[in-house]
């Protein structure tokens, strides 16, 4: 008869992730920062293809406007804020590795390197 304290809870070597997560050579790392770098670039891809829309209902609004200066005034407000937003998008990047590049670390975006660097 097995008592309590004799059964195995854990598999031998321990509990290991699935997928590339969890190879122990440390891919793990690589998958994050590639999944970090993507959602980056994809979100920053996402802001233009929203100023290219901004931008464009904006001037359909500015050349329907017809004379009204309401309207004018509102397309125009349209059209200066996706800009504003396009400009912050950017500039947060650059900034962000300017950043890098003053506390010493010249590759702040690069994820995977600056993993490995902690690492160590």
């Amino acid at each position: 008869m097995n008592k309590l304290t004799q059964i195995k809870l854990a598999p031998e070597g321990g509990f290991k992730g699935f997928g590339p997560l969890g190879n122990p050579e440390g891919t793990g790392v690589a998958t994050f920062s590639k999944f970090i770098s993507s959602a980056i670039g994809l979100l920053t891809i996402i802001a233009i293809i929203w100023f290219v829309f901004v931008l464009i209902s904006g001037a359909i609004a500015m050349i329907g406007a017809g004379g009204d200066k309401a309207t004018l005034e509102s397309s125009r407000k349209r059209i200066t804020s996706g800009l504003i937003g396009l400009v912050v998008v950017v500039a947060g990047l650059f900034i962000l590795d300017l950043v890098g590049n003053i506390i010493g670390i010249p590759n702040i975006l690069n994820l995977e390197e600056l993993f490995g660097q902690i690492q160590k």
